[in-house]
């Protein structure tokens, strides 16, 4: 992830380097102590000059896991934040970067790290302590939200491609995405992680929902945030196959402050960020940023929607106070089949008579009869567009008993454009590895040599936008 920060902004930094020379700063590195001993690691940028009559407006800016705070300052510099009207503070979350202690997953221990970082900042005689506003991407974001209902008073925050509730993301309908949560793990080195996550992660990976709830319930945030007003805007990705569009829609729902919520092409696998809607992306958050924290009052909708196409580029992009309509169709997907754990269903449409723009969470209607121990079920969703381009829509999975039983699979909630006279496929089996060897979202765990699964009919439901945007 790293690379791709520093790759991904090195043009957007020369341009900084250029245009900064008319706006004097200082740059500073320092360590914040924590009540239990352990240093954070931090970069303060302050504007030259006499602060303002009660100090500059701040913004603090929160990594993603295994990031460190020289990607936050790359974001910061290369996108105007330093030396413009606003102190800047990056860090590095405990257990990353030159921080010390160990990584607990966004924990009450991070959440405490976090409150003693902004009144840190809070009590700079240059920094004006009801101004300080928040960044965080992916699991800074999922510090921003969990500080903010913790109390934090942050002025106002954006949170990028994050989550609000993490036993929904991780384990929707009570299946892990093993590959995923695998990744994630294996991205904390093992001299970092804090040691109750090896148990949390083989508690998830057996289907032990009553141990991985309470732990995943301390780092969420949705139940809270109907008593929110701080202003939040919501950058989610499109297509996230971590944490998709429901993760900001359903927050975007509770939030009584002012809010907007925009999604874009930014986001976990498949998605990147930096992405080519990054800079108009940071654009708004700078807007939003003035409106909220700085000088002068402004005046916004209280809540506010965008969508990006997937072809965007660049330029301004429409918004609306709230977010699109939404129509459902179905595709039938006829048949029996039976298989082995390493066997599979997969099922062909006919051509779309029309394109689709999928938006929110399809969902398979299935009878399957398992025997032998079989103990869970995959679905992928793809389209093959008529120039031979396969495309991932969705996926999603649920565990299993013995025995004839109707299922009812959510898929990750997701944008995804569907041509016309593309064909849709859905591959049923034990882990997405049936559809594809790259495919790495549901591992193929352990199971039963004897297990065995008949599949009948099935039946595909597709939320989609009733007017597409993308072309």
């Amino acid at each position: 992830m790293a690379k791709t920060w520093i790759l991904g902004l090195a043009a957007a930094l020369v341009l900084f380097v250029g245009e900064a020379t008319g706006s004097a700063l200082s740059k500073q590195d320092v360590s914040i102590p924590m009540d239990d001993g352990v240093s954070i690691s931090a970069t303060l940028y302050l504007p030259d000059g006499a602060a303002p009559a009660g100090g500059w407006p701040a913004i603090v800016f929160l990594h993603g896991l295994a990031g460190t705070k020289e990607q936050m300052n790359a974001l910061v510099e290369a996108y105007g934040f330093a030396g413009q009207s606003y102190a800047v503070l990056s860090f590095d979350a405990r257990g990353h970067g030159q921080s010390g202690g160990l990584v607990s997953i966004d924990g009450p221990r991070e959440i405490a790290d976090t409150r003693a970082v902004h009144a840190w900042l809070a009590a700079r005689p240059d920094v004006a302590d009801a101004k300080i506003g928040a960044w965080g991407i992916s699991y800074g974001g999922g510090a921003v939200f969990n500080s903010l209902v913790a109390g934090v008073p942050w002025g106002a925050v954006v949170t990028v491609e994050t989550w609000t509730d993490l036993y929904a993301a991780l384990l929707p309908q009570g299946l892990v995405k093993s590959g995923l949560v695998a990744g994630l793990a294996g991205s904390i080195p093992e001299a970092k992680r804090d040691p109750s996550l090896a148990a949390i992660q083989a508690a998830a990976f057996a289907g032990n929902a009553a141990a991985v709830r309470p732990w995943a319930a301390e780092r969420s945030s949705l139940s809270k945030l109907g008593s929110v007003t701080t202003p939040v805007f919501m950058a989610q990705g499109r297509r996230d196959f971590l944490f998709g569009i429901d993760q900001a829609a359903l927050a975007f729902k509770r939030l009584k402050g002012p809010k907007l919520l925009y999604l874009g092409l930014h986001g976990h696998a498949p998605s990147t960020f930096p992405a080519a809607d990054t800079g108009f992306l940071m654009a708004q958050v700078r807007s939003w940023f003035d409106c909220h924290l700085g000088p002068s009052a402004c005046s916004r909708p209280p809540a506010a929607f965008a969508l990006a196409p997937e072809g965007f580029t660049s330029g301004q992009l429409p918004f609306t106070t709230s977010q699109p309509g939404t129509t459902s169709s179905s595709v039938a997907f006829p048949g029996v089949t039976t298989f082995a754990r390493t066997g599979k269903s997969a099922r062909t449409s006919a051509r779309l008579g029309k394109a689709i723009e999928i938006y929110g969470s399809p969902t398979v209607k299935a009878t399957i009869a398992a025997s032998g121990g079989w103990s869970r079920l995959v679905a992928v969703l793809t389209a093959r567009t008529p120039q031979g381009k396969e495309i991932v829509v969705s996926a999603g999975g649920v565990p299993t008993r013995n025995g004839v039983q109707k299922l009812y699979i959510k898929l990750a909630s997701q944008a995804t454009f569907v041509p016309r006279g593309s064909r849709l496929t859905l591959t049923l089996g034990s882990s997405s590895l049936a559809q594809s060897s790259s495919n790495l979202l549901y591992l193929d765990l352990p199971m039963a040599p004897s297990a065995r699964v008949r599949v009948g009919n099935a039946v595909l439901a597709i939320p989609g936008l009733r007017k597409v945007v993308t072309r």
